[in-house]
């Protein structure tokens, strides 16, 4: 799950990506064009299997992620506002801070 926050006197959008994951995995990481590619750890919810990470974006961007489970194994957000191929065969997925 994507939400999304707009602020009325601010030129950005705080964005909370919310992830439910299988329980099988224990490394939860968000890997996006706005941490230059770098896995940044996503923190878990108490008591259950949601990883969040929250980020404050540019309004009016677009902006490419990927989830990262265990260092190996990438997953989409299946709610994400966009998919684009991503030149290894496979989709990244598209955030956009558009009002």
């Amino acid at each position: 799950m994507i939400s999304k926050r707009f602020f009325k006197t601010k030129d950005e959008v705080e964005v909370t990506f919310e992830l439910d994951i299988p329980e099988t995995a224990s490394d939860v990481a968000i890997v996006a064009d706005f941490l230059d590619w770098q896995p940044e750890p996503m923190k878990k919810v108490a008591k259950s299997s949601t990883y969040k990470y929250k980020a404050r974006l540019p309004k009016d961007g677009e902006y490419q992620f990927r989830y990262l489970l265990d260092e190996g194994q990438w997953m989409n957000d299946p709610n994400a506002d966009q998919y684009i191929p991503n030149g290894y065969g496979e989709d990244n997925c598209l955030v956009s801070t558009h009002q």
